[in-house]
């Protein structure tokens, strides 16, 4: 019993230990000590109070072009509580009294009637809340036509081209640098005057400057020179092409002999036969034509066998070819008809 008794006496004090959540180190109920408000929520109550914000347009987030004389109505929404007090800056500078701001409670309006290129700039625009503030600054440009170029002169006339020379001037978006020119092709025996014009991102400009002198591209004496050719030496030594080639024929029966050659200058052909020159004998005919050497032999007989050779000659070399021709004669034996050579014919009667 006493074991037990004591056991029960130690939780007893166990539970009496535990810490109550509700009380405090000095045993006051949490729920009844003032809690102290902080700095920033006795300044900007959540429920009355939000931070200011600026919602600038995506397009007002890079440079805004405009042409001069265009009206420019931008509207520029903004949040916060109470109401914001907006500000306005151009380039660090108050507003010139051309540029109209119109506040709402939700946005702000910046609005020119007229634009000119003074209302070019950086715009800041600023929305405050007691200590808090938000900035948003827009880059707005005003562009026109450039003025014309100033002081166009004719500097030099040479051959078919002239030079043009002229002052710098300013255009609303860069300097052009380029100050002359060169116009070539010039028609020979013509008088130019020139005109300049300037062009930027609007256009090009209504007026233009005129140059004071005029080029006169004088006619000059031409003299054709033809091109000279280095002559190519077409020279070659004869050479056959085809050649003759070993003929039979029959005695009575008119044969030809082909053959081709080549050469330059065009070589002289002449027949041989038996290493002998044919020459104008009417029993041959012979005929040379785009190269093609042919030899007719007009009914030949037993005696106009042998080697036939045809030459060719130029300036550059002689060349030769050569083949042998055999005429046939008909004998009979019994009741056929053989062809027998003259060789064959000396064997028999041996």
């Amino acid at each position: 019993m006493r074991s037990a008794m004591s056991s029960g006496q130690a939780r007893s004090k166990r539970r009496i230990q535990e810490p109550d959540p509700t009380l405090s180190a000095d045993r006051t109920p949490l729920l009844l000590q003032p809690r102290r408000p902080s700095r920033a929520s006795r300044r900007l109550s959540p429920r009355s109070h939000h931070r200011p914000k600026i919602r600038l347009p995506r397009l007002l987030r890079s440079r805004y072009v405009k042409n001069v004389g265009s009206q420019i109505n931008l509207v520029i929404p903004f949040s916060g509580k109470p109401k914001p007090v907006v500000s306005w800056l151009k380039d660090g500078q108050p507003l010139d009294s051309k540029v109209n701001i119109r506040n709402s409670d939700k946005d702000s309006i910046l609005f020119i009637r007229s634009s000119v290129r003074e209302n070019s700039g950086v715009y800041e625009m600023t929305v405050k809340v007691d200590s808090f503030e938000d900035k948003a600054s827009l880059t707005l440009q005003i562009v026109e036509k450039p003025g014309p170029p100033a002081s166009l002169k004719l500097v030099d006339i040479w051959g078919f081209n002239t030079a043009l020379e002229w002052t710098d001037w300013f255009t609303v978006l860069e300097h052009y640098h380029r100050l002359n020119a060169t116009v070539p092709d010039l028609i020979m025996g013509n008088t130019y005057t020139f005109r300049v014009f300037s062009e930027n991102k609007v256009g090009i400009s209504e007026d233009c400057v005129e140059s004071t002198d005029v080029a006169n591209i004088q006619k000059t004496g031409i003299v054709y020179k033809p091109p000279e050719y280095k002559d190519f030496d077409f020279s070659e030594a004869p050479k056959f092409t085809a050649p003759l080639s070993n003929h039979a024929t029959t005695v009575g029966y008119s044969t030809k002999l082909l053959c081709a050659v080549r050469g330059c200058p065009k070589p002289k052909v002449e027949w041989l036969k038996n290493q002998m020159v044919i020459g104008d004998d009417p029993k041959y005919r012979q005929i040379s034509s785009q190269g093609v050497c042919s030899l007719e032999i007009r009914k030949p007989c037993t005696f106009d066998g042998g080697v036939y050779t045809c030459r060719a000659k130029n300036e550059q070399g002689t060349a030769t070819v050569s083949c042998k021709l055999e005429v046939k004669r008909t004998c009979r034996h019994g009741d056929r008809e053989v062809l027998v050579a003259e060789a064959d014919k000396e064997k028999e009667k041996e």
